[in-house]
């Protein structure tokens, strides 16, 4: 970087340039990971080019950064894009942090904390530093390096009349050629010019934040970071320490014996509560689960700052730690079990879908950090909910959401047909309106399902009523620039290609709002969640 200066400060404002031609005014699509991928690259060829190479550690966050980025151009449900963009740009943050050193697999939770704070003080000072190091490291006597730019400059103002000129010339031999010049000279119009100065200056503005990313990459060769000691001395004695968990895992106890009789019978013995099945299914997970991440937290906060000074006491707060965390998956068990009645009653939905996701992870990571605290090797949790976080986004992506909403709760309603249906007895029929609300992730399946020979003509009537409201949305809707290009629309404009004819059949009735669908048999749908059917 400071063998060539200004082709560093040229790359890096094109860099800033890149992402207001890739985003300004462009839905997400291939252009996050087209964008990612020119980032990762310059900055890894302006580090080679000064004699810096990536650590072979370091190098392993490529892989997650990739298998993501990718996913955002494979995957439209909103929560799984914005988590799956968010830990992007938390992988590659690491990867500046370490770039030299590949030391993240040893960081602690206080090392990613000021470690970003780092990161982003070198994004605020370290490009003006760079201007002065590089000034004062220019040899006397050697060419002054605004020499070079300065005929660049006057050569483009010699030519812009001659390019003026043929321009016009040639506009008026091909009319199309002046509608595309017409269109080009408008982009200057002065009417915008306030748009023009903002965007220039979140261009400037980006590209100096990534000169400073660049550069603190540059930098951390001599990285240091405690392996052994953490970075908070230990302040809170054993005795009140052993107090608090002792009282919270004696109040949990007291929840999983109180449920205990009652909490994994089911729908047998709700009868016993005096919930309907409604009430009990929806009733208490979230707050399980709101409990059990609290707990985790509290248990590390204290692992974190108390003292344990003698042998004993380290074995009575790794054994309380232990029984904590056992009533913890105990209760963790209790909701998940009410989440699946609740599921098994109304469907899946996108929330539920997370939540239980979710849960899964949570008990995973409450025994790793168990077992590390038996282990004394309370350092390794940082990495295990790194990667317990990064399993959560990547199962999200893997399980395609919207799909699996689809597929379950179509396969819910054909296996449930002849039962009662309302909510007393803890079933509700299918909600194909929710289908409406989904991404073009649940179109192929919808299709799928749709084209069955062995579903119902009942369920195929909601299906097609749901694909008959989406068609419409579809061709409603404005061309996308290629920037915005993404797999799921691709895929599911060739499936409604597939189901056109027999879409045919279905009635959509548009005239006022709310729109409506009349299936072969007659009935109507809204196109709606908010309207009953």
């Amino acid at each position: 970087m400071k063998a060539n200066p200004n082709r560093f400060w040229f790359i890096v404002v094109l860099l800033g340039w890149t992402f207001d031609f890739l985003f300004w005014e462009k839905p997400l699509g291939v252009n996050f990971a087209i964008y990612v991928t020119l980032c990762l690259a310059t900055g890894i060829f302006f580090l080679r080019a000064d004699g810096l190479r990536l650590h072979p550690r370091s190098s392993l966050l490529l892989l997650p950064i990739a298998f993501l980025a990718a996913m955002t151009f494979l995957r439209l449900e909103p929560m799984t894009v914005f988590l799956s963009v968010v830990m992007i740009v938390f992988l590659m943050g690491v990867f500046t942090m370490t770039y030299l050193g590949g030391r993240w697999l040893n960081y602690g939770l206080l090392d990613y904390l000021f470690g970003y704070f780092r990161l982003f003080g070198s994004m605020l000072a370290r490009p003006l530093g760079f201007a002065g190091e590089v000034k004062r490291e220019q040899p006397e006597g050697s060419p002054k390096r605004d020499s070079r730019v300065w005929p660049i400059v006057r050569g483009i103002v010699i030519a812009l009349p001659v390019v003026a000129v043929f321009a016009s010339i040639l506009a008026s031999a091909d009319v199309v050629f002046a509608k595309r010049l017409d269109d080009f000279v408008e982009l200057f119009n002065i009417d915008n010019l306030p748009e023009y100065i903002f965007r220039l200056a979140y261009i400037l503005v980006f590209a100096y934040a990534l000169a400073g990313t660049f550069l603190h990459a540059a930098k951390n060769a001599d990285e240091k970071i405690s392996e052994d000691k953490s970075m908070i001395s230990p302040f809170l004695g054993f005795t009140e320490a052993a107090i608090v968990l002792g009282s919270v895992g004696v109040l949990f106890a007291s929840f999983v014996v109180v449920q205990f009789q009652y909490f994994f019978g089911g729908q047998v013995n709700i009868s016993f509560t005096g919930y309907t099945y409604s009430e009990y299914a929806r009733r208490g997970f979230g707050e399980l689960v709101i409990v059990a991440f609290f707990s985790l937290l509290m248990l590390l906060g204290l692992g974190a700052i108390t003292r344990r000074e003698t042998e004993t006491q380290r074995r009575v707060f790794s054994g309380l730690g232990v029984a904590l965390v056992g009533l913890v998956l105990v209760m963790l068990v209790s909701a998940f079990q009410r989440l699946v009645l609740y599921e098994t009653a109304y469907g899946f939905s996108r929330l539920r879908t997370y939540t239980h996701v979710f849960m899964i992870w949570l008990a995973l990571l409450l025994v790793v950090v168990v077992v590390l605290e038996i282990l004394r090797r309370e350092r390794v949790v940082a990495l295990a909910m790194l990667l317990a976080l990064l399993g959560f986004v990547v199962s999200l992506n893997v399980l395609n959401v919207d799909a699996f909403i689809v597929r379950h709760n179509i396969q819910r309603e054909v296996d449930g047909l002849g039962k009662p249906s309302n909510t007393s007895n803890g079933r509700v029929e299918l909600d194909n309106q929710y289908f409406v609300e989904l991404s073009d992730d649940a179109v192929p399946p919808l299709v799928e399902a749709f084209g069955g020979e062995s579903l119902p003509a009942s369920v195929r009537e909601k299906i097609g009523a749901a694909l008959t409201c989406r068609n419409h949305d579809r061709e409603t809707d404005v061309a996308l620039p290629w920037q915005s290009f993404h797999l799921s629309r691709i895929r599911a404009d060739r499936a409604f290609e597939k189901v056109k004819d027999s879409l045919a059949e279905y009635e959509f009735i548009g005239d006022e709002y709310p729109f409506k669908v009349t299936v072969p048999g007659g009935e109507e749908y809204y196109c709606s969640p908010y309207y009953a059917d």
